[in-house]
């Protein structure tokens, strides 16, 4: 089964570019580094979540939803493009937020919080870490039933298969691309959280053949943990595709070394990342995924991991508006070669 075969709104036109980084790729002095903006996806300030809405909101209009209803953390990028879509399909909007550090959510906070509140969130309601997030918005859609309203829920991150189908179209991309540009990437780097983002480029780059190794750095969990979330929902991926789930087998491959102290608390390497970034190539990373999968990026750079000619490939997964939710601790670090 092709992807074509699946209902998808359309967000973002044409492709999103490819583009080197040539200052970065000389301070460092190890391979050619590239970038994927995928932070210049459709809906409001992009990011990757705008891919699997692409496929899971077709879904909800397709059931006659009327009300959107999602979970993510305090700063959620994907709370804040689940809204935007909610806004340019008509749908209203409600969110569960895990404070997966307590007291980390302010409903007067900027960044994404600021968002949420202007993309006209129709309620939001904030639980501890540990919650069963799923049960929480089962509840939020059985109140909705109740009301007479058409609730459809969508998983944290918009990680599950459907989503996926996101970033198996983003891996046709970068091996179209890759021909057009006459560049063969020797890898792929991307963060890996919810795992939707990873799960659907691996189905997607072994679906092709592409003979691009694809590395997540996890912003989340353990090595061991990150693998079996992303294998697993890789394997599902490529059911729902028809595909042989084999061809994903021993292929997940997580560096889980830049995580820090946990999900969403800064690191030193993380401001050096999103510092250098901004400074050498006028990229806005987030403190949350893109700033700690650059560092894990810049850090096995520096580990010698790849030689100078090969050619790295970085996915760029957006998420920039928290940057202003972390001021305090972005705004004086001293950016390091």
């Amino acid at each position: 089964m092709t992807i074509a075969r699946f209902p998808r709104r359309r967000y973002t036109p044409g492709f999103t570019a490819i583009e080197p980084m040539p200052r970065l790729s000389a301070l460092l002095g190890g391979p050619t580094l590239w970038i994927k903006r995928d932070d210049q996806l459709g809906l409001a300030a992009g990011g990757n979540k705008t891919r699997k809405l692409e496929f899971l909101i077709a879904d909800a209009l397709a059931k006659g939803a009327d009300t959107l209803v999602t979970t993510g953390a305090p700063q959620s990028n994907h709370c804040r493009l689940t809204a935007a879509a909610a806004v340019k399909e008509g749908l209203k909007c409600r969110l569960l937020i895990e404070e997966r550090h307590a007291g980390t959510y302010d409903p007067a906070g900027t960044g994404n919080n600021l968002l949420f509140d202007l993309l006209g969130v129709e309620a939001i309601e904030v639980v501890p870490a540990g919650t069963d997030l799923a049960a929480g918005m089962a509840r939020i859609a059985e109140g909705l039933k109740v009301e007479g309203r058409i609730p459809y829920v969508i998983p944290g991150g918009g990680s599950n298969a459907l989503g996926a189908l996101g970033y198996v179209a983003c891996a046709g991309e970068i091996v179209a691309q890759s021909a057009d540009l006459g560049v063969a990437f020797d890898a792929v780097v991307c963060a890996s959280g919810s795992a939707g983002t990873h799960a659907g480029l691996l189905v997607g780059l072994e679906g092709a053949r592409s003979g691009m190794p694809l590395t997540g750095v996890s912003v989340r969990r353990a090595q061991a943990e990150q693998v079996a979330l992303v294998a697993g929902l890789a394997k599902r991926t490529a059911e729902l595709l028809g595909q042989d789930a084999a061809i994903v087998a021993d292929k997940t491959v997580v560096d889980d070394r830049w995580v820090g102290e946990g999900y969403a608390l800064p690191t030193d390497t993380m401001i050096e990342a999103v510092r250098l970034l901004a400074a050498q190539e006028g990229v806005l990373l987030d403190p949350v995924y893109t700033g700690k999968a650059m560092a894990g990026l810049i850090g096995q750079v520096r580990e010698g991991r790849w030689a100078k000619g090969q050619n790295i490939l970085f996915v760029h997964t957006g998420g920039s508006p928290a940057l202003y939710a972390y001021r305090d601790v972005l705004a004086h670090g001293v950016p390091q070669g």
